[in-house]
Protein backbone atom coordinates (compact mmCIF):
# COMPACT_ATOMS: atom_id res chain seq x y z
CA UNK A 1 0.00 0.00 0.00
CA UNK A 2 1.03 3.50 -0.98
CA UNK A 3 0.14 6.32 0.56
CA UNK A 4 0.04 9.65 -1.81
CA UNK A 5 -0.58 13.02 0.11
CA UNK A 6 -0.17 14.90 -3.35
CA UNK A 7 -1.96 14.94 -6.51
CA UNK A 8 -0.99 15.16 -9.90
CA UNK A 9 2.65 12.87 -9.13
CA UNK A 10 3.38 13.00 -12.82
CA UNK A 11 5.44 15.66 -12.07
CA UNK A 12 7.60 14.65 -9.86
CA UNK A 13 7.85 11.29 -11.61
CA UNK A 14 8.91 12.79 -14.62
CA UNK A 15 12.08 13.87 -12.91
CA UNK A 16 13.24 10.70 -11.43
CA UNK A 17 12.38 9.12 -15.49
CA UNK A 18 13.77 12.16 -17.74
CA UNK A 19 10.16 12.95 -18.82
CA UNK A 20 9.40 9.60 -20.19
CA UNK A 21 5.61 10.05 -18.73
CA UNK A 22 5.42 13.73 -20.40
CA UNK A 23 3.06 12.49 -22.63
CA UNK A 24 1.24 9.16 -21.06
CA UNK A 25 1.41 10.64 -17.16
CA UNK A 26 0.96 7.45 -14.56
CA UNK A 27 -1.33 9.81 -12.88
CA UNK A 28 -4.17 12.25 -13.31
CA UNK A 29 -6.31 12.99 -10.73
CA UNK A 30 -9.72 13.99 -10.90
CA UNK A 31 -12.11 15.28 -7.86
CA UNK A 32 -14.43 13.60 -5.70
CA UNK A 33 -13.42 10.37 -7.17
CA UNK A 34 -9.61 10.07 -7.57
CA UNK A 35 -8.60 7.78 -11.28
CA UNK A 36 -4.85 7.29 -11.48
CA UNK A 37 -4.34 6.65 -15.77
CA UNK A 38 -1.51 3.75 -15.85
CA UNK A 39 0.69 3.64 -19.12
CA UNK A 40 1.90 0.02 -19.78
CA UNK A 41 5.17 2.22 -19.40
CA UNK A 42 4.77 3.28 -15.60
CA UNK A 43 7.33 3.83 -13.65
CA UNK A 44 8.00 0.35 -10.87
CA UNK A 45 7.28 1.37 -7.08
CA UNK A 46 10.67 1.09 -5.95
CA UNK A 47 10.94 4.69 -8.43
CA UNK A 48 8.54 6.05 -6.27
CA UNK A 49 11.54 6.19 -3.20
CA UNK A 50 12.58 9.20 -4.50
CA UNK A 51 8.92 10.80 -3.65
CA UNK A 52 9.62 9.73 -0.26
CA UNK A 53 13.08 11.16 -0.03
CA UNK A 54 11.09 14.62 -1.01
CA UNK A 55 8.38 14.27 1.41
CA UNK A 56 5.87 13.74 -1.16
CA UNK A 57 4.71 10.27 -0.13
CA UNK A 58 5.05 7.36 2.17
CA UNK A 59 6.21 4.39 0.98
CA UNK A 60 4.56 1.40 3.62
CA UNK A 61 5.00 -1.71 1.12
CA UNK A 62 7.80 -1.43 -2.03
CA UNK A 63 8.11 -3.85 -4.30
CA UNK A 64 8.53 -4.46 -8.30
CA UNK A 65 5.19 -4.00 -9.08
CA UNK A 66 3.62 -1.63 -11.85
CA UNK A 67 0.62 0.47 -11.15
CA UNK A 68 -2.63 -0.05 -12.91
CA UNK A 69 -5.98 1.95 -13.96
CA UNK A 70 -7.89 1.97 -10.86
CA UNK A 71 -10.60 3.75 -8.94
CA UNK A 72 -9.12 5.53 -5.69
CA UNK A 73 -11.18 6.26 -2.99
CA UNK A 74 -9.83 9.06 -0.96
CA UNK A 75 -10.16 10.28 2.88
CA UNK A 76 -7.62 13.06 2.71
CA UNK A 77 -4.97 10.80 1.26
CA UNK A 78 -4.42 8.28 -2.03
CA UNK A 79 -4.45 4.72 -1.85
CA UNK A 80 -2.85 2.69 -4.51
CA UNK A 81 -2.94 -0.57 -3.95
CA UNK A 82 -0.11 -2.97 -4.75
CA UNK A 83 1.50 -6.09 -3.67
CA UNK A 84 -0.01 -7.00 -0.49
CA UNK A 85 -3.85 -6.99 -0.57
CA UNK A 86 -4.24 -6.62 3.25
CA UNK A 87 -5.12 -10.14 3.54
CA UNK A 88 -4.75 -10.15 7.76
CA UNK A 89 -8.14 -10.01 8.40
CA UNK A 90 -10.20 -10.50 11.37
CA UNK A 91 -11.66 -14.10 11.32
CA UNK A 92 -14.85 -15.93 12.76
CA UNK A 93 -12.21 -18.23 15.22
CA UNK A 94 -11.03 -14.59 17.20
CA UNK A 95 -14.57 -13.46 17.44
CA UNK A 96 -17.48 -14.05 21.04
CA UNK A 97 -20.22 -15.94 19.73
CA UNK A 98 -22.02 -17.11 22.58
CA UNK A 99 -25.15 -15.63 22.78
CA UNK A 100 -25.07 -13.05 19.98
CA UNK A 101 -27.17 -13.42 16.92
CA UNK A 102 -24.68 -13.81 13.92
CA UNK A 103 -25.27 -12.71 10.46
CA UNK A 104 -23.52 -14.96 7.72
CA UNK A 105 -22.75 -14.03 4.02
CA UNK A 106 -22.86 -17.62 2.02
CA UNK A 107 -22.56 -18.84 -1.30
CA UNK A 108 -25.63 -20.48 -1.98
CA UNK A 109 -25.38 -20.22 -5.73
CA UNK A 110 -25.91 -23.97 -6.14
CA UNK A 111 -26.92 -25.45 -9.31
CA UNK A 112 -30.86 -26.39 -10.12
CA UNK A 113 -32.64 -28.74 -12.27
CA UNK A 114 -36.60 -28.27 -12.17
CA UNK A 115 -36.01 -26.84 -8.74
CA UNK A 116 -33.66 -29.72 -7.38
CA UNK A 117 -30.49 -29.18 -6.37
CA UNK A 118 -28.07 -30.82 -8.57
CA UNK A 119 -24.47 -29.94 -7.05
CA UNK A 120 -24.57 -29.10 -3.34
CA UNK A 121 -20.90 -28.50 -3.03
CA UNK A 122 -21.12 -24.93 -1.73
CA UNK A 123 -23.26 -25.60 0.84
CA UNK A 124 -20.94 -28.28 2.20
CA UNK A 125 -18.46 -26.00 1.81
CA UNK A 126 -20.43 -23.18 3.84
CA UNK A 127 -21.08 -26.02 6.94
CA UNK A 128 -17.68 -25.52 8.76
CA UNK A 129 -18.73 -21.95 9.55
CA UNK A 130 -21.86 -22.72 10.50
CA UNK A 131 -21.48 -25.41 12.49
CA UNK A 132 -19.00 -23.75 14.61
CA UNK A 133 -21.12 -21.06 15.22
CA UNK A 134 -24.00 -23.44 16.66
CA UNK A 135 -20.82 -25.04 18.85
CA UNK A 136 -19.94 -21.42 20.19
CA UNK A 137 -23.58 -21.07 20.96
CA UNK A 138 -24.89 -18.46 19.23
CA UNK A 139 -28.40 -17.41 19.52
CA UNK A 140 -29.08 -17.88 16.17
CA UNK A 141 -27.47 -17.92 13.25
CA UNK A 142 -28.88 -15.58 10.32
CA UNK A 143 -27.86 -17.11 6.62
CA UNK A 144 -28.19 -15.11 3.25
CA UNK A 145 -27.36 -15.52 -0.13
CA UNK A 146 -27.61 -14.83 -3.53
CA UNK A 147 -28.86 -17.47 -6.44
CA UNK A 148 -28.88 -16.82 -9.94
CA UNK A 149 -29.58 -14.05 -11.28
CA UNK A 150 -32.98 -12.36 -11.21
CA UNK A 151 -31.75 -9.02 -12.36
CA UNK A 152 -33.30 -7.31 -8.52
CA UNK A 153 -37.01 -8.30 -8.91
CA UNK A 154 -38.46 -11.80 -7.18
CA UNK A 155 -38.44 -15.24 -9.18
CA UNK A 156 -39.70 -18.11 -7.51
CA UNK A 157 -37.09 -20.02 -10.26
CA UNK A 158 -34.38 -18.26 -8.17
CA UNK A 159 -35.62 -18.91 -4.75
CA UNK A 160 -33.85 -20.26 -2.04
CA UNK A 161 -36.54 -23.13 -0.64
CA UNK A 162 -34.23 -26.58 -1.95
CA UNK A 163 -31.43 -24.76 0.26
CA UNK A 164 -33.60 -24.65 3.44
CA UNK A 165 -34.07 -28.30 2.55
CA UNK A 166 -30.71 -29.06 1.90
CA UNK A 167 -29.52 -27.29 5.14
CA UNK A 168 -32.08 -29.09 7.22
CA UNK A 169 -30.98 -32.71 5.81
CA UNK A 170 -27.12 -31.88 6.08
CA UNK A 171 -27.29 -30.26 9.18
CA UNK A 172 -29.73 -32.71 11.26
CA UNK A 173 -31.47 -29.62 12.79
CA UNK A 174 -34.30 -27.44 11.74
CA UNK A 175 -34.35 -24.18 9.26
CA UNK A 176 -36.73 -21.53 9.54
CA UNK A 177 -36.71 -19.66 6.27
CA UNK A 178 -38.32 -16.76 5.60
CA UNK A 179 -40.08 -15.35 2.75
CA UNK A 180 -37.79 -12.24 2.48
CA UNK A 181 -34.60 -10.72 3.23
CA UNK A 182 -34.69 -7.61 4.31
CA UNK A 183 -38.08 -5.64 5.89
CA UNK A 184 -40.04 -5.21 9.04
CA UNK A 185 -41.28 -9.17 9.01
CA UNK A 186 -37.98 -10.49 8.50
CA UNK A 187 -36.47 -7.73 11.15
CA UNK A 188 -39.30 -9.06 13.96
CA UNK A 189 -38.50 -12.31 13.12
CA UNK A 190 -34.89 -11.88 13.74
CA UNK A 191 -34.70 -9.55 16.72
CA UNK A 192 -35.50 -11.84 19.99
CA UNK A 193 -35.33 -15.84 18.36
CA UNK A 194 -35.43 -19.03 20.41
CA UNK A 195 -31.76 -19.65 21.08
CA UNK A 196 -30.38 -21.54 18.63
CA UNK A 197 -32.69 -20.98 15.60
CA UNK A 198 -30.91 -21.50 12.38
CA UNK A 199 -32.57 -18.66 9.97
CA UNK A 200 -32.23 -18.68 6.31
CA UNK A 201 -33.50 -15.67 4.53
CA UNK A 202 -34.73 -15.54 0.71
CA UNK A 203 -32.66 -14.52 -1.95
CA UNK A 204 -30.66 -11.22 -1.78
CA UNK A 205 -30.64 -10.40 -5.35
CA UNK A 206 -34.57 -10.77 -5.22
CA UNK A 207 -34.19 -7.17 -4.35
CA UNK A 208 -32.35 -4.69 -6.47
CA UNK A 209 -30.56 -2.49 -3.84
CA UNK A 210 -28.33 -6.37 -3.33
CA UNK A 211 -26.43 -5.55 -6.81
CA UNK A 212 -27.26 -1.65 -6.96
CA UNK A 213 -28.34 -2.53 -10.61
CA UNK A 214 -30.82 -4.42 -12.19
CA UNK A 215 -33.59 -4.85 -15.21
CA UNK A 216 -36.90 -3.69 -15.20
CA UNK A 217 -40.44 -5.56 -16.61
CA UNK A 218 -39.34 -4.40 -19.76
CA UNK A 219 -36.17 -6.05 -20.19
CA UNK A 220 -34.54 -2.21 -19.85
CA UNK A 221 -31.39 -1.94 -17.39
CA UNK A 222 -32.08 0.05 -14.31
CA UNK A 223 -29.64 1.33 -11.04
CA UNK A 224 -30.82 1.26 -7.96
CA UNK A 225 -31.90 4.56 -5.96
CA UNK A 226 -29.08 5.50 -3.29
CA UNK A 227 -31.42 6.01 -0.64
CA UNK A 228 -32.95 2.76 -1.12
CA UNK A 229 -30.15 1.04 -1.18
CA UNK A 230 -29.19 2.45 1.89
CA UNK A 231 -32.46 1.37 3.61
CA UNK A 232 -31.61 -2.39 2.45
CA UNK A 233 -28.59 -2.46 4.55
CA UNK A 234 -30.01 -0.55 7.40
CA UNK A 235 -32.47 -3.90 7.33
CA UNK A 236 -29.72 -6.35 7.28
CA UNK A 237 -27.68 -4.88 9.81
CA UNK A 238 -31.03 -5.46 12.04
CA UNK A 239 -30.64 -8.92 11.55
CA UNK A 240 -27.43 -9.98 13.82
CA UNK A 241 -24.85 -8.43 16.29
CA UNK A 242 -22.05 -9.98 14.22
CA UNK A 243 -21.26 -10.11 10.57
CA UNK A 244 -19.72 -13.02 9.26
CA UNK A 245 -18.88 -13.13 5.59
CA UNK A 246 -17.83 -16.43 4.10
CA UNK A 247 -18.57 -16.09 0.56
CA UNK A 248 -15.38 -15.94 -1.25
CA UNK A 249 -16.88 -16.58 -4.72
CA UNK A 250 -18.75 -12.85 -4.51
CA UNK A 251 -15.88 -11.10 -2.85
CA UNK A 252 -15.20 -9.12 -5.81
CA UNK A 253 -18.06 -7.70 -5.67
CA UNK A 254 -19.37 -4.29 -3.70
CA UNK A 255 -22.51 -5.75 -3.05
CA UNK A 256 -24.85 -4.74 -0.20
CA UNK A 257 -24.61 -8.07 1.82
CA UNK A 258 -21.00 -8.10 1.43
CA UNK A 259 -20.16 -4.92 3.26
CA UNK A 260 -21.06 -4.98 6.45
CA UNK A 261 -22.22 -1.92 7.10
CA UNK A 262 -22.66 -0.94 10.16
CA UNK A 263 -21.46 -3.82 12.05
CA UNK A 264 -18.61 -3.40 14.43
CA UNK A 265 -17.81 -6.85 14.36
CA UNK A 266 -16.86 -7.87 10.17
CA UNK A 267 -14.86 -11.32 10.17
CA UNK A 268 -14.65 -14.02 7.48
CA UNK A 269 -15.52 -17.10 7.94
CA UNK A 270 -13.21 -20.74 8.08
CA UNK A 271 -14.15 -20.91 3.84
CA UNK A 272 -13.12 -17.28 3.20
CA UNK A 273 -10.01 -17.74 5.49
CA UNK A 274 -8.87 -20.23 3.69
CA UNK A 275 -9.22 -18.77 1.02
CA UNK A 276 -7.13 -16.19 1.76
CA UNK A 277 -4.59 -18.21 3.74
CA UNK A 278 -3.71 -19.83 0.49
CA UNK A 279 -3.41 -16.92 -1.94
CA UNK A 280 -1.57 -14.79 0.56
CA UNK A 281 1.43 -17.78 0.37
CA UNK A 282 1.56 -17.24 -3.27
CA UNK A 283 1.13 -13.21 -3.09
CA UNK A 284 2.95 -12.99 0.19
CA UNK A 285 6.83 -13.66 0.32
CA UNK A 286 6.15 -16.79 -1.35
CA UNK A 287 8.88 -20.20 -1.46
CA UNK A 288 10.58 -20.11 -4.53
CA UNK A 289 10.63 -21.47 -7.21
CA UNK A 290 7.36 -19.66 -7.85
CA UNK A 291 5.64 -20.80 -10.67
CA UNK A 292 2.54 -19.66 -12.45
CA UNK A 293 0.19 -21.23 -15.16
CA UNK A 294 -1.59 -19.35 -17.52
CA UNK A 295 -4.27 -20.24 -20.32
CA UNK A 296 -7.28 -18.72 -21.52
CA UNK A 297 -8.07 -17.70 -24.92
CA UNK A 298 -7.25 -13.63 -25.05
CA UNK A 299 -3.82 -11.86 -23.72
CA UNK A 300 -6.02 -8.66 -23.15
CA UNK A 301 -8.13 -10.15 -20.78
CA UNK A 302 -4.92 -11.27 -18.69
CA UNK A 303 -3.05 -8.76 -19.32
CA UNK A 304 -3.25 -7.37 -15.81
CA UNK A 305 -2.87 -10.99 -14.28
CA UNK A 306 0.28 -11.45 -16.58
CA UNK A 307 1.79 -8.10 -15.30
CA UNK A 308 0.98 -8.09 -11.96
CA UNK A 309 2.27 -11.83 -11.60
CA UNK A 310 5.59 -11.05 -13.88
CA UNK A 311 6.31 -8.90 -10.37
CA UNK A 312 5.92 -12.05 -8.55
CA UNK A 313 6.64 -15.62 -10.21
CA UNK A 314 10.03 -17.05 -10.89
CA UNK A 315 8.66 -18.39 -13.99
CA UNK A 316 5.71 -18.86 -16.03
CA UNK A 317 4.27 -21.16 -18.34
CA UNK A 318 1.52 -20.19 -21.18
CA UNK A 319 -0.65 -22.26 -22.89
CA UNK A 320 -4.04 -22.22 -24.04
CA UNK A 321 -5.19 -19.84 -26.76
CA UNK A 322 -2.68 -17.23 -25.68
CA UNK A 323 -0.05 -19.19 -26.51
CA UNK A 324 -0.60 -18.48 -30.30
CA UNK A 325 -0.22 -15.19 -30.09
CA UNK A 326 2.42 -14.99 -28.25
CA UNK A 327 4.19 -17.50 -30.82
CA UNK A 328 3.04 -15.38 -33.85
CA UNK A 329 4.79 -11.76 -32.45
CA UNK A 330 7.59 -13.46 -31.07
CA UNK A 331 8.31 -15.88 -33.18
CA UNK A 332 6.98 -15.38 -36.48
CA UNK A 333 5.14 -19.14 -36.59
CA UNK A 334 2.49 -19.49 -39.03
CA UNK A 335 -1.16 -20.20 -36.30
CA UNK A 336 -2.95 -21.23 -39.73
CA UNK A 337 -6.97 -20.92 -38.34
CA UNK A 338 -5.42 -20.75 -34.14
CA UNK A 339 -6.91 -18.01 -31.97
CA UNK A 340 -5.73 -14.40 -32.44
CA UNK A 341 -5.58 -11.68 -30.06
CA UNK A 342 -5.01 -8.59 -32.14
CA UNK A 343 -5.55 -6.58 -29.36
CA UNK A 344 -2.95 -8.77 -26.94
CA UNK A 345 -0.49 -8.99 -29.50
CA UNK A 346 0.27 -5.31 -29.75
CA UNK A 347 1.82 -5.74 -25.58
CA UNK A 348 2.99 -9.43 -26.43
CA UNK A 349 6.88 -7.73 -27.03
CA UNK A 350 6.30 -5.62 -23.97
CA UNK A 351 5.24 -8.45 -21.36
CA UNK A 352 8.17 -10.66 -22.62
CA UNK A 353 10.58 -7.20 -22.35
CA UNK A 354 9.42 -7.39 -18.82
CA UNK A 355 9.84 -10.96 -18.15
CA UNK A 356 13.52 -10.64 -19.63
CA UNK A 357 14.01 -7.34 -17.08
CA UNK A 358 12.46 -9.25 -13.77
CA UNK A 359 14.60 -12.46 -14.94
CA UNK A 360 11.38 -14.60 -15.42
CA UNK A 361 11.73 -17.86 -17.54
CA UNK A 362 8.88 -17.82 -19.81
CA UNK A 363 8.00 -21.60 -20.69
CA UNK A 364 5.98 -21.75 -24.45
CA UNK A 365 4.32 -24.86 -26.07
CA UNK A 366 7.01 -25.92 -28.86
CA UNK A 367 4.46 -28.80 -30.74
CA UNK A 368 0.56 -28.77 -30.80
CA UNK A 369 -2.19 -30.92 -31.46
CA UNK A 370 -4.36 -29.52 -33.95
CA UNK A 371 -8.02 -29.60 -35.87
CA UNK A 372 -9.88 -28.93 -39.25
CA UNK A 373 -12.37 -27.31 -37.17
CA UNK A 374 -13.39 -26.56 -33.85
CA UNK A 375 -15.32 -29.84 -33.07
CA UNK A 376 -14.90 -32.98 -31.28
CA UNK A 377 -15.25 -35.38 -34.23
CA UNK A 378 -12.63 -33.12 -35.91
CA UNK A 379 -9.63 -34.60 -37.70
CA UNK A 380 -6.65 -34.22 -36.03
CA UNK A 381 -3.19 -33.45 -37.02
CA UNK A 382 0.25 -32.17 -34.81
CA UNK A 383 2.47 -29.40 -35.87
CA UNK A 384 5.58 -27.55 -33.88
CA UNK A 385 6.91 -24.13 -33.97
CA UNK A 386 9.32 -24.54 -37.14
CA UNK A 387 6.58 -25.80 -39.35
CA UNK A 388 3.45 -24.01 -38.03
CA UNK A 389 -0.12 -24.69 -38.28
CA UNK A 390 -1.45 -24.71 -41.75
CA UNK A 391 -4.19 -22.61 -43.09
CA UNK A 392 -7.38 -24.25 -42.29
CA UNK A 393 -6.64 -25.72 -39.31
CA UNK A 394 -6.13 -24.70 -35.58
CA UNK A 395 -4.38 -25.27 -32.78
CA UNK A 396 -6.40 -26.63 -29.59
CA UNK A 397 -3.70 -27.94 -27.33
CA UNK A 398 -0.15 -28.74 -26.63
CA UNK A 399 1.48 -31.36 -28.04
CA UNK A 400 3.95 -34.72 -26.39
CA UNK A 401 7.12 -32.62 -26.26
CA UNK A 402 5.63 -29.62 -24.53
CA UNK A 403 3.64 -31.72 -21.78
CA UNK A 404 7.39 -33.09 -20.98
CA UNK A 405 8.48 -29.47 -21.48
CA UNK A 406 6.02 -27.79 -19.32
CA UNK A 407 6.47 -30.45 -16.50
CA UNK A 408 10.50 -29.61 -16.02
CA UNK A 409 9.25 -26.15 -13.78
CA UNK A 410 6.47 -27.81 -12.53
CA UNK A 411 9.00 -30.29 -10.89
CA UNK A 412 11.08 -27.58 -9.25
CA UNK A 413 8.90 -24.92 -8.30
CA UNK A 414 7.44 -24.64 -4.59
CA UNK A 415 4.55 -22.56 -5.07
CA UNK A 416 2.37 -22.88 -7.87
CA UNK A 417 -0.44 -21.39 -8.99
CA UNK A 418 -2.22 -22.13 -12.41
CA UNK A 419 -5.12 -19.96 -14.15
CA UNK A 420 -6.43 -21.65 -17.46
CA UNK A 421 -6.36 -24.75 -19.25
CA UNK A 422 -3.56 -25.40 -21.78
CA UNK A 423 -6.14 -26.66 -24.68
CA UNK A 424 -9.84 -27.49 -25.35
CA UNK A 425 -10.10 -29.94 -22.55
CA UNK A 426 -13.83 -30.56 -22.98
CA UNK A 427 -13.09 -32.54 -26.39
CA UNK A 428 -11.54 -35.78 -25.73
CA UNK A 429 -9.02 -35.27 -28.32
CA UNK A 430 -7.44 -31.99 -27.32
CA UNK A 431 -7.29 -32.75 -23.65
CA UNK A 432 -4.16 -34.70 -22.75
CA UNK A 433 -2.24 -31.22 -22.05
CA UNK A 434 -4.38 -29.83 -19.63
CA UNK A 435 -4.26 -33.22 -18.16
CA UNK A 436 -0.52 -33.78 -17.98
CA UNK A 437 -0.47 -30.48 -16.24
CA UNK A 438 -2.69 -31.52 -13.70
CA UNK A 439 -1.15 -35.04 -13.79
CA UNK A 440 2.12 -33.20 -12.71
CA UNK A 441 0.44 -30.82 -10.25
CA UNK A 442 -0.92 -33.53 -8.53
CA UNK A 443 2.51 -35.22 -8.36
CA UNK A 444 3.85 -32.20 -7.34
CA UNK A 445 1.73 -31.52 -4.27
CA UNK A 446 2.89 -34.94 -2.86
CA UNK A 447 6.35 -33.41 -2.73
CA UNK A 448 5.22 -30.82 -0.27
CA UNK A 449 4.84 -27.76 -3.87
CA UNK A 450 2.19 -25.92 -2.63
CA UNK A 451 -0.63 -25.93 -5.53
CA UNK A 452 -3.18 -23.37 -6.37
CA UNK A 453 -6.02 -23.44 -8.75
CA UNK A 454 -8.08 -20.43 -9.41
CA UNK A 455 -10.22 -19.94 -12.09
CA UNK A 456 -13.72 -21.32 -13.15
CA UNK A 457 -12.24 -23.69 -15.89
CA UNK A 458 -9.05 -24.83 -14.30
CA UNK A 459 -11.36 -25.65 -11.08
CA UNK A 460 -13.91 -27.17 -13.84
CA UNK A 461 -10.81 -29.48 -14.65
CA UNK A 462 -10.09 -30.69 -11.05
CA UNK A 463 -13.65 -31.87 -10.92
CA UNK A 464 -13.43 -33.12 -14.19
CA UNK A 465 -10.53 -35.39 -13.17
CA UNK A 466 -11.29 -35.90 -9.70
CA UNK A 467 -8.35 -34.18 -7.76
CA UNK A 468 -9.61 -31.41 -5.56
CA UNK A 469 -8.38 -33.08 -2.59
CA UNK A 470 -5.15 -33.85 -4.67
CA UNK A 471 -3.80 -30.17 -4.33
CA UNK A 472 -3.68 -27.88 -1.94
CA UNK A 473 -6.66 -25.65 -2.60
CA UNK A 474 -9.12 -25.19 -5.04
CA UNK A 475 -10.64 -21.80 -5.12
CA UNK A 476 -14.31 -21.50 -5.04
CA UNK A 477 -14.26 -18.39 -6.43
CA UNK A 478 -13.15 -17.47 -10.11
CA UNK A 479 -13.96 -14.11 -10.30
CA UNK A 480 -12.76 -13.18 -6.89
CA UNK A 481 -9.52 -15.47 -7.22
CA UNK A 482 -8.69 -13.76 -10.72
CA UNK A 483 -9.11 -10.29 -9.35
CA UNK A 484 -6.76 -10.94 -6.25
CA UNK A 485 -4.29 -12.73 -8.81
CA UNK A 486 -4.38 -9.18 -10.64
CA UNK A 487 -3.46 -7.30 -7.88
CA UNK A 488 -6.85 -5.78 -7.37
CA UNK A 489 -8.05 -5.75 -3.93
CA UNK A 490 -11.72 -7.43 -2.92
CA UNK A 491 -14.33 -4.91 -1.56
CA UNK A 492 -16.04 -7.88 -0.04
CA UNK A 493 -12.06 -8.75 2.19
CA UNK A 494 -11.55 -5.10 2.28
CA UNK A 495 -14.69 -4.75 4.40
CA UNK A 496 -13.35 -6.94 6.81
CA UNK A 497 -12.16 -5.78 10.60
CA UNK A 498 -8.55 -6.07 10.80
CA UNK A 499 -7.12 -8.91 13.08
Amino acid sequence: MISIQLGRIHLALQRITGGRHARRPCFDFETPTYRGLASSSCGRLRDITYLVGKGLATLIISGGTRLFSRDITLNGIIRENTDIMALNKLSIDKVELADKRVLIRVDFNVPLKEGKITNNQRIVAALDTVKYAIDKKAKSIVLMSHLGRPDGKRDEKYTLKPVAEELKSLLGREILFLNDCVGPEVETACTNPASGTIILLENLRFHIEEEGKGVDLDGSKIKADKAKVAEFRASLRKLGDVYINDAFGTAHRAHSSMMGDGFDIRASGFLLKKELAYFAKALDNPERPFLAILGGAKIADKIQLINNLLDKVNEMIIGGGMAYTFLKVSKGMKIGNSLFDEEGAKIVNDLLDKAKKNNVQIHLPVDFVTADKFAENAAVGIANVESGIPDGWMGLDVGPKSRDLFAIPIKRAKVIVWNGPAGVFEFENFSKGTKSLMDNIVEATTQGTITIIGGGDTATCAAKWKTEDKVSHVSTGGGASLELLEGKVLPGVAALSSS
